[in-house]
């Protein structure tokens, strides 16, 4: 008699005021089974977590875990069972160093009156050994890099006898090389026993990891099956319930005497980026990808006038460009979208309007005193132009979806009339339908306003599709430039783990 599942459930509902969040919703999830749960914001995938880690009570049905009901499951009922859930924020103490992490909920759980560190890192050492990672223990979790903190986050989930770990979004902020380091550790986790709902945007993560697919959208369970009956097109329309726009961007034709928009000649910003010189013509996106630490950001930075370190020559339209604030480039008409919208792109208690005029507060208020009149026109023209999904300009930020929040964040300094868009991760977190949106504003705008694009990005399907060249860069230099039919996604990956390796030559 084949046992049943580890975790199943059957007809949940939820509602949040008169918004259906879950309608119905019915799956199974097996032992040592990889699922990957995928759908837009909004469509039902957060709320379906937290009811399977007790956070939230469905209004109907029912969960059974080794086909047993566990009664009204809380947190701590649904940790008992083995469920274990990694959010996006990782929920990590940063002050703390490796083994204060992965053994505090040890000493707590156990209410111990004195903490014994001995055995607190043999059991951190016998995790990340299970794991087959090596980090420093005594390293405060903050000095990580990205993989590194999911590592911890992954171990502490582990610890915790976890029997399903659900992870939300986990390869946001890895690198290619790095993802595939994560996804080793999923199956070896596999092999152990564990299951691993996985939740992410990304189409060919979902193909690559999983063993099933579950879609929502609009708060229904709208497909499911063994991965092998899907492919990007499929998952996409049973996301969206269309079929999007895959075709190539190609620039407008423009004068070839024309001034470039951006103009770097031997720029150099301290000892992370190192002779970089390039041209950026109006109505061009032009990508800029590389391994984390290459110096991309840097190099952002020292454009917008966040670097003061910086030699060389930058020009905007032909003029000098020597940034000595933030407020000096934006004056040039430069504008960076930054890749981190919750800590620096946004104030998410404020309106969409305060948030949409916070960039250019001199053209709002040039007496001392708010011009209303005109901060709500222009924000409202912001909002219509930048197909915001919200009831108006006035609600938080912090209730819109993260591609909603990324529109009032590029809309923002749109509002400024610049004239450089510098975008550092500019869909990520977003779905896959507000992605394709973001994208055609933004082509729109080029074509539209003449306005330069250089585009930051670890997506490298995004920047094959979305720009009409691509810089690659390594160890602060540029390494390499695809364009036209010689950009693709194959030839991104291959530019770029050719640097790497001369660069460890």
């Amino acid at each position: 008699m084949a046992s049943p599942p580890l975790i199943e459930l059957r007809g949940i509902s939820k509602r949040f005021g008169g918004v259906r969040a879950l309608d119905d919703v019915s799956m199974t999830i097996e032992r040592a089974e990889i699922r990957c749960l995928a759908g837009e914001n909004g469509s039902g995938k957060s709320t379906l977590i937290k009811i399977v880690s007790g956070v939230y009570q469905p209004d109907e049905g029912e969960i059974l875990f080794d086909g047993k009901s566990p009664g009204r499951l809380d947190p701590a009922t649904s940790i008992a069972h083995g469920i274990q859930v990694i959010y996006q924020d990782l929920s990590l103490f940063p002050t703390l160093t490796v083994v204060e992490n992965l053994f505090l909920n040890t000493y707590l759980r156990e209410r111990q009156k004195t903490v014994d560190w001995r055995r607190g890192r043999r059991m951190a050492r016998e995790v990340l050994d299970r794991l087959d990672v090596d980090l420093d223990l005594d390293a405060n979790v903050e000095t990580l890099p990205a993989a590194g903190r999911q590592i911890v986050a992954i171990a502490r989930a582990v610890l915790a006898e976890a029997r399903l770990i659900i992870m939300d979004e986990p390869t946001t902020a890895l690198t290619g090389r790095e993802v595939e380091r994560m996804f080793r550790i999923v199956r070896d986790l596999q092999q152990q026993g564990i299951a691993v709902l996985f939740v992410s945007h990304k189409m060919r993560e979902m193909l690559e990891i999983s063993e099933a697919l579950s879609v929502f959208r609009n708060g229904k369970k709208v497909a499911e099956g063994p991965i092998a009956e899907f492919d990007e097109r499929a998952i996409t329309r049973a996301m969206t319930g269309r079929d999007l726009n895959t075709g190539r961007f190609a620039a407008p034709r423009r004068d070839r005497d024309a001034t470039p928009r951006l103009t770097l000649e031997g720029v150099s910003v301290g000892d992370d980026v190192h002779d970089v010189s390039l041209r950026v013509m109006p109505g061009e996106v032009v990508g800029l990808s590389g391994r984390i630490g290459a110096g991309r950001t840097t190099l952002a930075k020292a454009i917008f006038g966040l670097r003061q370190d910086v030699t060389g020559r930058m020009e905007i339209d032909g003029a000098r460009l020597a940034p000595a604030s933030v407020s000096d480039a934006i004056a040039a008409g430069v504008a960076y979208v930054p890749e981190d919208r919750l800590s620096e792109g946004l104030f998410l208690g404020r309106s969409i309007r305060d948030n949409a005029i916070s960039a250019a507060m001199d053209r709002y208020a040039p007496r001392l005193w708010l011009d209303a009149g005109r901060a709500r026109t222009e924000t409202e023209r912001m909002f219509d132009d930048m197909q915001i999904v919200a009831p108006g300009t006035d609600v938080p930020v912090s209730t819109l979806s993260g591609g909603n929040q990324q529109r009032v964040v590029i809309g923002r300094w749109l509002m400024t009339d610049a004239r450089l868009l510098i975008l550092n991760g500019p869909t990520v977190g977003v779905d896959v339908g507000s992605k394709e949106q973001i994208h055609g504003i933004i082509h729109g705008l080029t074509r539209d306003r003449g306005l330069a694009v250089v585009m930051i990005s670890d997506d490298l399907p995004e920047l094959a599709a979305n720009c009409n060249r691509v810089l690659t860069m390594e160890d602060g230099r540029l390494t390499g430039e695809l364009a036209g039919d010689a950009l693709t996604e194959d030839a991104l990956e291959a530019s770029m783990a050719g640097a790497s390796a001369r660069e460890t030559a």
